[in-house]
């Protein structure tokens, strides 16, 4: 019978096997109860029941030092046992809470997952009937929080077959061998599931913690060598949060497998195991060696056959967010046959995810309307499905804090300045310091606001929040993948308008643009040595690593030229932004004083002082 092109989840191969299995464990206890309920019946028929046991007459200092002897093997037994015994979970269906369906912001790799499910529920009838080979294992590969393990027990549930969860990091041990015992093991149980119910689906989180490459194996997963050109995004560049000082700098974590028995040891026991699951049972086994004895004895023309080993349906799933650190050999075909990357959602995949969050969660009516729903998935840019749902449950703890009973717009505006900045911290600035930040904070508001009209003024402040004592939240309206140079000039001119307006109001300036320099100058070493923006068309991105440390912005700077074409476009933008706000120093003056007198706008309330400063005075009598 040929396969449909879609193949249908029920009935399907998985469920009749699991069907049919379930009949033979009836049939096979009734054939080992059945003679002993029949013996009882006649002995009780006869008049002889079967009466108490009767256990013979012990000393009890043989039986203290017997037992002392037992308890001591059980022991030892024992600690040999646990320590190669799997590390896993398993979820029966019904206990996972979570299917398909509720699976949102996922659709690039959602259908691709689906299609993976449809095999493997009709892998018997794809193997049989089209002679394919079913998929038996997929890598999820992406950030943290976009859904990997959730999209993992959607597919158990959905297939209706055991979800068996370990996590690489449990597999490690600090005895010889035993991460070794553990992974077999592991398989072991996860075929045994299978056979059991006709399938079974198990899943390893962050299987980097056991599967890294091995010594003088290349890191790369894959290598090709065709030239490969491809058009370059956001990938390198600052954010767009400017800061009035800039925060610590981030350090790096270096994990590594820590099992004794080596890396090698434990990625080539993975990698055996991934080959096994068409393994024999230890009754095949068995009978296939009787079997062989047996032949031994026989003539070619009457030999026995042996037991046929049946595939089993097996689904290993695999999860981590650094795909380029495991061993090349996990990757080919055979083994993990699908890579699937989880990216970020996009604003689409986000407002399906704030319509799917919101539908749980107690909310005022005002977030109903579809533009706030719009607007929400438009400020979430860069969130992963975890940090949206983090986002409305840090907005509805806002709300009972203000004892509401569900959260509001400003709830989630003030989470999400919380959550990406940090919570408010009370500073008794003087007055001088009060007016030159808030000056400071207009004019990078003024030039985002007159120069880049793409751009979503989201929050002005000049509460310290972190390290920053002022800050000017602002964001695309739209997701953008790449930048022109009028917008990344843009950028710039924002940054130096913190400087700008503090020289013309006050004669000086602070130490508080040090940030917005670092930005700008890190923007202007993206345009001169990557984007091919200032007059020259070398990368610096294509050099040798530098002497000042092998990062883009060094490589430029320690050029001459580069760093003088670096130090001619920050002076140019520099002066344009001089111009613009001595021209629209009014709208300066205006957002100060509104930041003097309330300390924080949000949202629209910045345009509507910018709108209120810009309309024209009417004339008295005129």
């Amino acid at each position: 019978m040929p396969l449909a092109p879609h193949l249908l989840r029920d009935p399907a191969d998985v469920g009749r096997a699991r069907e049919a299995r379930r009949r033979r464990r009836w049939w096979r206890m009734a054939a080992v109860l059945g003679p002993v309920a029949v013996w009882l019946w006649v002995r009780i028929a006869l008049g002889d029941p079967v009466g108490p046991l009767r256990l013979p007459a012990v000393d009890p200092l043989y039986a203290m030092a017997g037992l002392f002897f037992l308890l001591l093997i059980g022991v030892l037994v024992a600690q040999f046992a646990v320590g190669g015994r799997s590390p896993h979970v398993t979820y029966r269906p019904e206990q996972i809470d979570v299917r398909m369906a509720d699976v949102k912001g996922l659709a690039p790799v959602k259908e691709d997952v689906e299609r993976s499910l449809d095999l493997f529920l009709a892998a018997a009838t794809f193997r049989r009937d089209m002679g394919g080979t079913p998929r038996r294992g997929l890598l999820f590969e992406g950030a943290p929080g976009t859904g990997k393990t959730h999209m993992a027990k959607a597919m158990a549930a959905e297939a209706g077959v055991p979800f068996l969860y370990v996590s690489g990091t449990s597999f490690q041990s600090m005895y010889y061998g035993a991460t070794a015992r553990r992974i077999r093991s592991y398989f072991a149980a996860l075929r045994k599931a299978a056979r059991a119910e006709g399938g079974a689906i198990g899943f390893i989180e962050e299987i980097d913690a056991i599967a890294t490459t091995r010594s003088g194996l290349p890191m790369t997963a894959a290598t090709s060598s065709a030239s490969v050109l491809s058009c370059g995004g956001l990938e390198g560049l600052p954010s767009a949060v400017e800061r009035a000082v800039p925060g610590p700098a981030a350090t790096g974590v270096t994990r590594s497998a820590a099992v004794t028995e080596g890396v090698g040891g434990v990625v080539n026991e993975l990698l055996v195991q991934m080959q096994s699951f068409d393994e024999p049972t230890g009754w095949q086994k068995v009978r296939g060696r009787l079997t062989d004895a047996v032949n031994l004895l026989l003539p070619s023309h009457r030999q026995l056959r042996r037991p046929r080993t049946e595939p089993v349906e097996v689904l290993l799933i695999a999860a981590t967010n650094r795909a380029d650190a495991l061993d090349p050999a996990l990757l080919r075909p055979g083994r993990f046959d699908r890579r699937l990357v989880f990216d970020l959602p996009d604003r689409a995949g986000r407002r399906e995810l704030v319509d799917h969050f919101l539908a749980r969660k107690s909310h005022e009516p005002e977030l109903d309307d579809p533009e706030r729903r719009d607007a929400l998935a438009g400020i979430t840019a860069g969130y992963s499905p975890v940090r949206i749902e983090h986002l409305l449950d840090e907005a509805l703890v806002g709300a009972v804090r203000r004892g509401a009973p569900a959260m509001s717009w400003r709830d989630l505006e003030h989470a999400r300045l919380v959550t990406e900045v940090g919570l408010g911290q009370p500073v008794a600035y003087t007055a001088h310091e009060t007016a030159l930040i808030a000056t400071h904070e207009a004019g990078h508001a003024v030039v985002a606001h007159l120069l880049a009209p793409h751009r979503r003024l989201e929050v002005l402040t000049i509460v310290k929040r972190g390290g920053a004592l002022g800050m000017l939240a602002h964001g695309d309206v739209e997701d953008v993948y790449t930048r022109s140079r009028a917008e990344l000039t843009a950028l710039v001119r924002i940054a130096m308008g913190g400087q700008v307006a503090e020289e013309m109001c006050f004669g000086d300036v602070s130490t508080g643009p040090s940030g917005d320099l670092h930005y700008a100058t890190g923007v202007a070493a993206q345009m001169v040595g990557a984007a091919g923006m200032a007059g020259t068309l070398v990368s610096f991105a294509a050099m040798e690593p530098g002497a000042l440390g092998g990062g883009l912005v060094s490589r430029v700077l320690a050029d001459p030229e580069g760093r003088r074409m670096v130090e001619e476009l920050l002076q140019t933008q520099r002066q344009a932004v001089r111009g613009l706000l001595a021209e629209h120093r009014h709208l300066v003056e205006a957002l100060r004083d509104a930041l003097v007198e309330r300390h924080e706008l949000v949202g629209h309330e910045i345009t509507d002082v910018l709108a209120a400063a810009a309309r024209p005075v009417p004339t008295v009598g005129g």
